[in-house]
């Protein structure tokens, strides 16, 4: 489920970019046709075991009363889509990846950004920043939630709305 190219595409899980789902809204680093619901941000060192990301992701919404099936994709910095653990939280969840180049990530506002993280890859937000990224405008849910060695944060695409939540 890696993107291939870098660029904040979808990768339909077969090295096949989403022909129209998912594609980049002018060049823009924003998702279109994620469909209505909820991105999940994520980060991982290297060290990050096969299974600490899902189970971060799972005790993450979980902890925010969120449904792990209004997931709709996990978005990433670019190169870390083929990490082990990203791929295992993504087939377990049954949804796409998308990555995004550090500039395009370095360019969304967070509430927690961290110096520590910019100096190791250039931008100071991963999960947070590719959140919010990749719902196209979207609001940060849940911000940043670590281990060890993952990170994720929640955001809902802007029309996404709870059960029961008034339109």
């Amino acid at each position: 489920m890696r993107n291939p190219d870098g660029e904040g595409r979808l990768d339909d899980g077969e090295g096949r970019l989403d022909g129209g789902e998912g594609r980049l809204d002018g060049g823009e680093g924003l998702v279109v046709g994620v469909g209505e619901g909820l991105v999940v941000g994520v980060g991982v060192r290297a060290t990050a075991a096969e299974t600490e990301l899902l189970e971060l992701v799972r005790r993450t919404l979980a902890g925010a009363g969120l449904p792990a099936d209004a997931v709709r994709a996990l978005a990433t910095l670019s190169g870390k889509g083929g990490h082990p653990a990203v791929r295992a939280a993504a087939a377990a969840l049954g949804v796409p990846v998308t990555e995004y180049p550090a500039e395009a990530l370095a360019a969304v506002r967070v509430p927690n950004p961290s110096g520590t993280v910019g100096e190791a890859v250039g931008t100071v937000s991963v999960a947070e920043a590719a959140a919010l990224a990749a719902t196209g405008g979207g609001e940060l849910l849940v911000p940043k939630r670590k281990t060890a060695a993952a990170t994720a944060a929640v955001a809902r695409t802007p029309h996404h709305r709870n059960a029961g939540e008034r339109p």
